[in-house]
């Protein structure tokens, strides 16, 4: 898959791991993830998934902590998340929303299998062991499969995780992450303060 990275995916993996102050970055998150993909969606079905959405992205951020755990770097770990939303995507026919063309689901749930057999994920159980709240059910659109329309599918990149920086240069694997990261660069963290920081 290809992703971005940059300085506030960086600052957004600090927020995420601290404590009480990744349950702030967590719900910024997922309020950011389902703006994005609900705009992906067709106008006439984004409302009735957005709940859908946010219970299972909301989930995804503890796959993203155990995957960090496991020793990913943030790039995969990241790109594992992303891996489990195309799942659901898929499941339910929401191909405008994928990342990913349907003809490589199976490549990326091979690439990560072991961490995937270990938590028990797989295509048809995205969120494995990490469904740990009740996500609310969403219409499925799955004659879409059929002929699949995935404007912000990128193909092509299944082998491993393609990184783009902000200089639009392209590379397998992702930076290294800086030092000294500034926790009010992520998305939604402005507010956050080094004192807020030092007693979370």
């Amino acid at each position: 898959m290809k992703i971005r990275q940059n300085i506030r995916h960086f600052a957004t993996k600090k927020a995420l791991t601290m404590p009480v102050i990744g349950d702030i970055a967590t719900e910024k998150m997922v309020d950011l993830h389902v703006r994005i993909f609900g705009e992906r969606a067709d106008p006439d079905r984004r409302e009735e998934r957005e709940a859908h959405m946010a219970a299972f992205f909301e989930c995804t951020f503890d796959t993203y902590l155990a995957a960090l755990d496991a020793g990913f770097p943030e790039a995969e770990a990241r790109e594992i998340t992303h891996v489990q939303a195309n799942f659901d995507f898929y499941n339910h026919g929401w191909t405008e929303m994928m990342e990913i063309p349907v003809d490589e689901v199976e490549a990326h749930y091979e690439r990560y299998e072991e961490f995937f057999e270990r938590h028990g994920i797989d295509i048809a159980e995205p969120l494995g062991e990490f469904r740990t709240i009740d996500i609310p059910d969403a219409p499925a659109t799955l004659d879409k499969l059929d002929d699949p329309d995935h404007p912000h599918a990128e193909g092509g990149f299944a082998d491993d995780v393609y990184v783009e920086d902000e200089s639009g240069e392209v590379g397998v694997g992702g930076a290294d992450e800086p030092e000294d990261v500034d926790v009010s660069a992520a998305p939604g963290m402005q507010d956050v303060d080094s004192t807020d920081e030092k007693t979370a």
